[in-house]
C-alpha cells in the first residue's frame, strides 16, 4: 500500500529547470471539439490529454501534438513514474494498451483497470475475449480463461498480476451453486486452491510470491485468505490485507467479538479494539505502522503503533502518510464539513473546503499538501501558502535536499511547471 499513488522517480525529475509555461491549454479548447481531463508527467515537462479530432476520432495530445494514429475510443490516459504515456485505445470493436504512441500486438474484446507497477516497468490490464476473462502482463495476455474476472494489482516488480476470478458458470436465480463458492484469486494466470463465495481487495508480497485478499466463506463470515488459506474460523467483517514488508506475513484489520481489530497472521497485532480500523500503513523504516481508527461512534483519528491521537474529528480522518525518518505521520482530516492537516496529532488552524494526501520533504522537517478553497486550488508548505489561484494542481513534490518544490499547475487557461525554493 503506497503513501501516494504515483511512484517517485528523482532521476525523471530536472530540477535545474526554473518556471517555465509549457503549452497554452486555451488552444487546446480552440483547436479541439472536446479536451478531456488532463494528466501531467512525474518530472512536469509533459501535459497530456485526450483530445477529439473528429466524430469518432480520439487521440492522446502531448503539449499540443497528437499522435499518429487516431482511434475510435480511448480512456485511462496516465503517466508512469519512468514518463511513459498510456491509456486504453479500441479501433474496429478491437481493444487494447497504447504505450507512447504505440499500440500492443494482442488486441482483445475489451480491456480495463490499468495497472502500472510502482517501478514503471510493468503494464497489466483486466481482458475479456471470445473465450472468457483473464489478464494481460506487458503485452502477453495469460493463457489462463475464466467466466468472470473483477479488479486488477500489478507486483511491485511489474512481472505479475492478480485477478479476482469466478471459476465455473452460475444459472440465475441458483443459490446452492453460489453457496458452494465460485470466486478465487488468480496470481500469475494460476488459481488458488480454494474457492469462495467472494474475493475483492488483495495485495501482493513485495518478492512478488504471494497473495492475500478478503474473502467471504459464508453469507455473514469473511476472513483474509493468503495463497488461498484463509483465517478461521472468520470474522463478521474485515478491511484489505497487506503484507508486512519485505515478509509474507499479512496484517489486516476484523471485526472481532471484542470490536475491531488489527490482526497479523490472525493473531492481535495491538493489545486494543476499536470501534472502527482501517487503511493501515507501514513506516519506511518497515516497522512502525499506524491505522486510521475510530475510538468511539462518531469520532475519527489516527492510531501510531495502537496509540491513538488525543485529537478526533466528527467525520473523517484519511489514511495516514509516514515522514521518511519514520517518526512523523500526516493525514487529510475532516470535522464540521471542513478539511484540515494534522501532523502527530496537532492539527493545522487553516480550514479548507477539500485536502489531499500530505507530501513529507526527504528531511521530515517540511509537509506540503495540496488544498482546495472555493473553485481554487492551493499549496501550502507547513502552514504558509506558497502557490495559489490556480486553477488545477497536481501534488506538489520535495527536491532531494528538501529545499524546493515542483510545483505543476495550470493558472488562466496555461500549465505551468515550477521549481520554487522553500524554508521551514
Amino acid at each position: 500500500m503506497d503513501q501516494i499513488s504515483q511512484p517517485r522517480d528523482e532521476a525523471a525529475i530536472d530540477w535545474t529547470l526554473q518556471s517555465r509555461m509549457i503549452c497554452d491549454l486555451n488552444e487546446w479548447r480552440d483547436k479541439f471539439e472536446e479536451v478531456q481531463e488532463f494528466v501531467v508527467s512525474l518530472g512536469g515537462e509533459t501535459i497530456a490529454a485526450l483530445v477529439k479530432t473528429a466524430e469518432d476520432e480520439i487521440k492522446p495530445c502531448v503539449n499540443g501534438e497528437v499522435w499518429e494514429e487516431t482511434f475510435e475510443k480511448a480512456w485511462s490516459l496516465r503517466f508512469g513514474p519512468d514518463g511513459r504515456l498510456f491509456c486504453l485505445v479500441m479501433n474496429d470493436d478491437e481493444w487494447t494498451v497504447a504505450e507512447d504512441g504505440k499500440r500492443w500486438e494482442e488486441t482483445f474484446d475489451y480491456v480495463w483497470n490499468l495497472c502500472v507497477s510502482p517501478n514503471g516497468k510493468g503494464v497489466a490490464a483486466n481482458v475479456r475475449t471470445s473465450e472468457g476473462y483473464s489478464a494481460v502482463v506487458n503485452g502477453e495476455p495469460w493463457e489462463s480463461r475464466f467466466v468472470e474476472a473483477r479488479n486488477c494489482a500489478i507486483s511491485k516488480d511489474g512481472t505479475k498480476a492478480v485477478i479476482a476470478v469466478q471459476i465455473s458458470p452460475l444459472a440465475e436465480g441458483d443459490i446452492f451453486e453460489f453457496r458452494k463458492g465460485l470466486w478465487s484469486l488468480a496470481f500469475d494466470g494460476d488459481v488458488w486452491p480454494r474457492n469462495f463465495l467472494n474475493v475483492w481487495g488483495f495485495a501482493i508480497s513485495d518478492d512478488g510470491q504471494s497473495t492475500a485478499a478478503e474473502v467471504r466463506l459464508e453469507p455473514n463470515t469473511q476472513s483474509i485468505a493468503v495463497d488461498g488459506e484463509p483465517w478461521m474460523p472468520g470474522y463478521k467483517a474485515v478491511w484489505q490485507p497487506s503484507f508486512v514488508p519485505n515478509s509474507k506475513s499479512v496484517i489486516a484489520p476484523a471485526l472481532t467479538p471484542s470490536g475491531w481489530q488489527l490482526l497479523v497472521d490472525a493473531a492481535p497485532l495491538w493489545d486494543r479494539s476499536f470501534n472502527q480500523v482501517w487503511h493501515q500503513r507501514f513506516a519506511p523504516d518497515a516497522k512502525t505502522l499506524a491505522a486510521v481508527i475510530s475510538p468511539e461512534f462518531g469520532r475519527w483519528t489516527i492510531a501510531v503503533e495502537g496509540n491513538p491521537w488525543k485529537t478526533t474529528l466528527g467525520d473523517v480522518a484519511l489514511a495516514p502518510v509516514f515522514s521518511p525518518d519514520s517518526k512523523n505521520v500526516a493525514a487529510a482530516v475532516r470535522d464540521n464539513g471542513r478539511w484540515m492537516v494534522a501532523v502527530n496529532g496537532m492539527v493545522w488552524s487553516r480550514q479548507f473546503d477539500m485536502v489531499w494526501d500530505p507530501v513529507f520533504s526527504p528531511d521530515s522537517t517540511k509537509v506540503a499538501v495540496k488544498v482546495a478553497i472555493g473553485d481554487e486550488q492551493f499549496i501550502f508548505v507547513n502552514e504558509k501558502q506558497i502557490l495559489g489561484g490556480c486553477q488545477v494542481l497536481w501534488d506538489p513534490l520535495f527536491s532531494p535536499d528538501g529545499s524546493e518544490v515542483l510545483l505543476r499547475y495550470v493558472e488562466a487557461g496555461k500549465y505551468y511547471r515550477k521549481v520554487v525554493p522553500v524554508t521551514k
